[in-house]
């Protein structure tokens, strides 16, 4: 009686206890077909990102993809850091990214993964950037280290640190809030996610037969799953 009382007990508690919130995250590979002779940054990106969404530990994991769409502009082109290319609308229609980021915010991601490749560096590496003054910094900061040190460590592509998406002096597209240049898709005021970084990932000139060869997207790929693995693990440690 007195084993069945406990067992009884034991059952009610795990049944009460309280589930954990399974980890959300998007990833955003690059949409763009025209950024390189013979070069489609939109299938190269799109190819890490399948690779790490199927690599584990799985989350609840969504891609936001406009490529091929017809009711956006800008569905295959288009600069993250220019107006005509983000926020303008053209004849009612939403651009690629503005789409894109309005299917991640109906996620209400944790974390929010944008995928691109460099161009013009003449260097064989990995970047990440963050959105300058946001409150989140530190911690935007922190998880685009840890990624891009493992791909880096994963392969043959050079750590060239975590920038602000505010040094890079492209285009137009502005920060309602600090009114610095910035990436769209890491402005706090279009992307809710309150992590948010971006990957430049090799360069389509220096890095062009790396980038298009599928084993180093999946290599890539599984390296950023890795990554991204080690900083939730070590972010819930610390809370």
């Amino acid at each position: 009686m007195k084993k069945l009382t406990i067992l009884l007990l034991l059952t009610v508690c795990i049944a009460s206890a309280p589930k954990r919130k399974k980890t959300v995250i998007v990833w955003q590979p690059s949409h763009q077909t025209n950024t390189g002779k013979n070069f489609s940054e939109a299938a190269v990106c799109n190819g890490i990102a399948e690779a790490a969404m199927a690599s584990a530990p799985f989350f609840k994991e969504y891609k936001v993809w406009s490529l091929g769409r017809k009711d956006v502009h800008n569905a295959d082109s288009g600069s993250n850091t220019m107006i005509a290319h983000t926020s303008a609308v053209v004849d009612g229609k939403l651009s690629g990214y503005a789409w894109e980021l309005k299917q991640s915010n109906k996620k209400n991601p944790d974390v929010f993964i944008a995928v691109h490749n460099n161009g013009g560096t003449r260097r064989h590496a990995v970047w990440g950037y963050i959105h300058y003054g946001d409150v989140h910094e530190a911690d935007n900061r922190d998880l685009a280290a840890t990624l891009i040190a493992s791909i880096a460590d994963a392969t043959t592509l050079e750590n060239r640190g975590v920038l602000l998406d505010s040094t890079t002096g492209r285009n137009n597209y502005r920060c309602a809030a600090t009114g610095k240049l910035s990436f769209y898709s890491l402005d706090e005021h279009v992307n809710k996610a309150p992590i948010r970084v971006l990957l430049e990932i090799g360069d389509n000139g220096a890095s062009y037969d790396f980038l298009r060869d599928p084993a180093n997207q999946q290599k890539i790929g599984e390296a950023i799953k890795k990554g991204l693995a080690r900083w939730l693990e070590k972010r819930e440690t610390v809370q």
